[in-house]
């Protein structure tokens, strides 16, 4: 052992779980709750979760199932065979793809789908390619794999979205796989069913993987248009991984029910790993998903009525903002404007240099809570969630329109 390096039993912490970064938008709703729980009136933009209650159909669903005692037991790790048929045929119903059963892993989350997604195909040394505005888990779940992500920057003059040439710039012989997400999060940007067949092709030559997030899919507005890279190229088959769950479409983030649908070996090696990590997804969660998917789409398509009218409730309010440039977002709830203008300027006194200290200035001076684009890696930028009240958005816009303006 060299004198350089720590003997083992000083070691508290592993590094490769030290390197992990706090979940952003987890802390900062956190911190806005913890500010609530205070006596603060904060407005919380932080986190990406419908403000509806979970549909009392889904809900009934769950109750009886918690008053049965055969949800009481151990069921099959890969999840209930009757949500994994459910899962299928609505995968074939909103993308496209017709799957088997056996494609399907049920899931404690869409978090957990896509770290089994990236821990199953990704080897240490593997280079992952990232399209950046980025939701914050994806690189800190390929990082657990010991794969290296390689970001590919967008900005709001492409609608923050990549391109194959572009991609062309950043694959490399250790390239393994892209991560394909549309509807976005952070950014709203939706990609045209020509763009994503274009990228899905372009992955389909060179035989890279796709892991492609589909869970705000459900969640499009005005011309825009979903699109499953997998429906559009089949040639990815055999190299493509759909990450999908509940939780944003049917308003049960907290249920924690996701999914990855993929080649049969692969989601066989995946189940094998969660088998040893989690097991089954809680039954009466299980229960509560296939009521959902099984349960139509109208209690969806309210919702994203009433998100519709609050994304132009809010672009419209940050638009009026000095300073403030925000694109209309095309897809699932979050808008995503760029503050490089109020940076270095004076504001209530303080003077910020990054979007991280603005979110900071903006929650202790205003009480709304933001996410800063450092976050999505991209500094200089904010991501808002509209999945909350009308009067909500009202009055946090307008607490921040007076502190900036």
């Amino acid at each position: 052992m060299s004198a350089s390096t720590p003997p083992a039993t000083s070691r508290r912490v592993s590094a490769r779980v030290g390197a992990i970064a706090e979940s952003a938008t987890l802390a900062v709703d956190a911190k806005a709750k913890a500010l609530m729980a205070a006596g603060r009136p904060v407005i919380g933009f932080g986190a990406g979760e419908p403000d509806f209650p979970t549909p009392d159909h889904i809900v009934q669903a769950a109750v009886a199932a918690a008053q049965d005692p055969r949800w009481h037991k151990y069921s099959p790790t890969p999840g209930i065979p009757a949500l994994r048929q459910a899962i299928a045929d609505v995968t074939a119903r909103d993308s496209g793809v017709t799957v088997a059963p056996e494609q399907v892993l049920v899931t404690n989350g869409g978090k957990q789908a896509l770290f089994n997604a990236f821990a199953t195909i990704l080897d240490p040394g593997d280079e992952v390619l990232l399209p950046s505005p980025y939701w914050t888990t994806y690189p800190e779940s390929i990082g657990l794999t010991g794969a290296h992500t390689v970001v590919v920057p967008t900005d709001e003059s492409s609608g923050y979205r990549t391109s194959p040439a572009q991609l062309d710039e950043y694959v490399t012989e250790r390239t393994r796989a892209l991560v394909f997400v549309s509807p976005s999060n952070p950014t709203g940007a939706v990609y045209s069913p020509a763009e994503v067949e274009a990228i899905g092709a372009w992955a389909a030559e060179r035989g890279i993987w796709v892991v492609s997030d589909e869970i705000y899919q459900h969640l499009v507005y005005g011309d825009a248009q979903f699109a499953s890279i997998l429906d559009l190229v089949p040639a990815l088959a055999d190299r493509c991984i759909l990450v999908n769950g509940v939780a944003k479409t049917y308003a049960m983030t907290g249920w924690r029910v996701g999914w990855m649908v993929g080649p049969v070996d692969v989601v066989k090696a995946a189940t094998n790993l969660q088998s040893h990590a989690t097991s089954n997804v809680a039954n009466v969660s299980q229960v509560a998903a296939l009521a959902a998917l099984t349960g139509g789409l109208d209690d969806v398509v309210r919702m994203r009525s009433a998100f519709d009218v609050r994304r132009t409730l809010m672009v419209d309010m940050l638009n009026a903002i000095p300073g403030v440039v925000c694109p209309m977002p095309e897809g699932a709830f979050y808008a995503y404007p760029r503050v490089t203008d109020l940076l270095g300027r004076e504001i209530a006194g303080t003077v910020c240099h990054t979007s991280a200290e603005l979110a900071a200035l903006i929650l202790e001076k205003a009480e709304v809570a933001v996410v800063p684009g450092e976050a999505f890696g991209t500094p200089g930028y904010l991501r808002l969630s509209y999945a909350l009240g009308d009067d909500d958005i009202r009055t946090g816009l307008s607490r921040m329109a007076a502190l900036l303006g």
